[in-house]
């Protein structure tokens, strides 16, 4: 089952859906979500001759950036996807619109595609594993070509009846997911607003909404896709896990602790991805405080037994010791 939009159900059981009416709405998010940015990110610098960059625009896109990265991580991931935790209904709420207003998907359907990801991963069914190309130079450019971007623009959809039937009861996270569009205009118009009030301007107006908008929208996208793409390649690997999994600590702060990758899917059910305390993780970190405060519960991490019993002993993994 997906978004549709006049709400229509799909009853079928199987695990994937292919039709040209799923298809043509691929292709349009395709179009919107995906391609538009960039349109914008080179609409921003070009606007730099009537606005410079300034405080302003940098406080937008950072914190614009900050929230909607955060949804994906801590909402979008670790709680609907993986059920690493509980959380209140106002902490779901609010992870879910600010997931939501990234622009990578309704939250039903993101967290179909992630369950089909986990099931499949690099083999035949993974929506956007790079190594299914093919061997040599060309077959993993092509590779990280389609893992990175193109898959999104037309491919099997995961049902939801099957990979998602705890959200689908969900009311509060259905009702949410069904607006999604709503979130991200208004993930949109939010710095566009700000902008014009801090500048008083429409100058100020339009670079709120490029820069804490499209530009933000870019860059957010572009990170979470080399979670897909680069590291199912390039990375450490300290945990054994069935796929090509890896890790990438240097980039761990601008992808939220997203890029121990390796340690996530070998613990998909554990909250925290550097597992250990030392490693940056802000989606964690925020998970952490959330249950410090009480909004969240039955945090997940895998014990010191579970974490010998999987670690990789006596090789190395792309250059680098494990």
């Amino acid at each position: 089952m997906t978004e549709l939009s006049d709400d229509r159900p799909i009853i079928s059981r199987r695990k994937t859906i292919s039709n040209s009416y799923l298809h043509r709405l691929q292709r349009r998010h395709f179009i919107l979500f995906d391609i538009l940015p960039i349109v914008g990110t080179l609409a921003a610098v070009g606007f730099l001759t009537v606005q410079p960059f300034g405080v302003t625009e940098l406080g937008l896109f950072f914190s614009m950036w900050l929230v909607t990265g955060l949804g994906i991580t801590a909402g979008y991931h670790r709680l609907f996807t993986h059920r690493s935790y509980k959380a209140a209904p106002w902490v779901c709420a609010v992870l879910a619109i600010a997931g939501s207003m990234a622009g990578q998907g309704p939250v039903v359907s993101w967290v179909a595609l992630h369950r089909r990801h986990h099931e499949c991963s690099d083999r035949e069914g993974d929506p956007h594993s790079p190594n299914l190309e093919g061997s040599g130079v060309r077959g993993r450019i092509r590779g990280l070509a389609h893992s990175h971007f193109l898959w999104m623009r037309r491919h099997d959809y995961p049902n939801v009846v099957h990979y998602a039937p705890d959200l689908l009861r969900n009311a509060l996270v259905m009702r949410i997911s069904r607006r999604y569009h709503v979130w991200v205009i208004l993930g949109l118009v939010l710095p566009a607003a700000i902008g014009g009030l801090v500048g008083w301007s429409w100058q100020g107006a339009v670079s709120g909404l490029l820069w804490g908008g499209f530009v933000r929208m870019f860059v957010l996208e572009h990170i979470v896709w080399a979670i897909n793409s680069f590291l199912h390649m390039f990375g450490t690997r300290p945990y054994e896990s069935r796929e090509h999994s890896r890790n990438a600590g240097i980039l761990a702060l601008v992808t939220f602790g997203e890029s121990w990758h390796n340690n996530h899917h070998a613990f998909p059910d554990s909250a925290s991805f550097g597992i250990d305390w030392y490693r940056f993780d802000p989606g964690y970190w925020l998970i952490k405080f959330l249950s410090i405060v009480g909004a969240v519960h039955d945090v997940g991490i895998p014990t010191t037994e579970r974490r010998h019993s999987k670690r990789v002993r006596h090789h190395t993994v792309s250059g680098a010791r494990s």
